[in-house]
């Protein structure tokens, strides 16, 4: 009859007779009788991890002092509260300074449980021999086993709490740390080549190449205007860092050897609102500039809007975006008799502006698109020469009217 040092179960039924008093005074005897073996036994304890680990490659963090360290603490920390000096606690301070330290190194969870296991095992030899040489009851000495691995539980389950707490821990300090990187890129301190060098291993970016900047709005559901995005990039092998700034979303696309008009078709794939890019920067110090330039490029999208669209498609309004005052300004000056119009007449005079132009000042061409007679064209640009005070035509028009044109469409339904 004896007791499985793996579960805690004891074969036979011999001791069921014990009393529960007499059985906890024999276990405390033991325990007591084995504390100035705790050197002993924690070597024992680290023969048996060598032979269970032959390679060292679990406990290769761990410096050999360290490792003997713990192992003394964990079964002196048993045999305390076997002996009834330490009251029996869920979330034991040894065992969980343990499982802390542990999870700092990196040694995997299940590797210390089997640890403790064998240290276990370890212990109920101990008071096996013990009780041997002290010729106590063998019935007696069963007594003790289910006590002991209740105990050995106690102290794994602390073990492992604290070692997830400290994961946890961890993983929010990563993306502290993380986010904190990512800010100071968008500040423009990857200017600093020894900082850009750091970052770059830190996120798994490169240093130099081809980046783009990406931002993308937050929608009505309080999610963002691109979901998925970086799986989407990933599966082109395109390596890219995306973070939550206020309203926006905010991605580092590394090209490297990528076309840009690949990464950027993916991810219009997957926009649900407005999203922009910025141009191509040479590499990590540009970033900022380039989150800049992206922003502006959101700017110039009417809200309420689906799409992506890059700042090399948007200049003119980028500009405008940039000077608000003067395009509010230019607005006033352009159209402010316009605008004042009932909205039925002041939108179609607007309609056939925005259609002359596009079509390159052809009133046929304005007419087939509008469906209307080539002389109505002609009638309503009249009467918008007469409200503006000026002529049409001529580049420095041309220019002015498409200029506002753009404002007024950014202005979206403000106006």
């Amino acid at each position: 009859m004896v007791a499985d040092p793996f579960t805690g179960g004891v074969h036979g039924e011999l001791t069921h007779n014990l009393p529960e008093g007499r059985a906890e005074q024999i276990t405390r005897s033991l325990a007591e009788k084995r504390l100035d073996d705790v050197p002993g036994l924690a070597q024992r304890l680290m023969d048996a991890i060598f032979t269970d680990n032959p390679e060292w490659t679990d406990y290769r963090p761990v410096p050999r002092e360290d490792l003997w360290e713990g192992c003394a603490n964990y079964l002196a920390r048993a045999l305390h509260v076997l002996s009834g000096r330490v009251p029996r606690s869920e979330d034991d301070s040894v065992a969980s300074a343990i499982g802390r330290r542990r999870a700092e190194q990196g040694v995997p969870l299940e590797v210390m449980l089997r640890t403790f296991r064998i240290g276990g095992r370890i212990l109920w030899e101990a008071l096996v021999e013990q009780a041997h040489t002290d010729k106590v009851d063998p019935d007696a000495v069963l007594g003790a086993a289910t006590t002991m691995w209740t105990v050995i539980d106690a102290l794994s389950s602390a073990l492992s709490t604290s070692y997830r707490n400290t994961e946890l821990e961890q993983l929010r300090n990563d993306d502290q740390r993380r986010h904190a990187l990512v800010e100071d890129l968008l500040s423009g301190r990857a200017r600093d080549t020894a900082f850009a060098q750091r970052t770059a291993k830190e996120l798994d970016l490169p240093t130099s190449g081809p980046y783009v900047v990406v931002v993308a709005e937050m929608i009505s559901d309080g999610s963002f205007a691109l979901r998925g995005q970086q799986a989407a990039l990933a599966a082109l092998h395109i390596r890219s860092v995306w973070q939550v700034r206020a309203d926006t979303l905010v991605g580092l696309i590394a090209l490297e050897q990528h076309d840009e008009s690949s990464a950027l078709a993916a991810l219009r794939q997957l926009v649900r609102g407005r999203a922009a890019a910025s141009p191509l920067v040479s590499g990590l110090a540009e970033t900022g500039m380039a989150h800049e330039l992206a922003l502006t490029a959101l700017g110039t999208s009417q809200r309420g809007a689906v799409e992506l669209v890059s700042l090399q498609q948007r200049y003119p309004e980028a500009l405008l975006v940039q000077s608000p005052d003067l395009a509010r300004r230019l607005l006033d000056d352009q159209f402010g008799e316009i605008l004042a119009l009932q909205p039925k007449e002041r939108d179609m005079l607007l309609e056939t502006l925005a259609a002359w132009l596009e079509e390159n000042c052809s009133t046929a061409n304005a007419a087939v698109r509008l469906h209307c007679h080539r002389n109505t064209v002609l009638n309503r640009l009249h009467r918008i020469t007469t409200l503006i005070g000026r002529p049409l035509h001529g580049r420095d028009s041309y220019v002015a009217l498409s200029l506002a044109l753009s404002a007024l469409r950014m202005r979206g339904n403000d106006r």
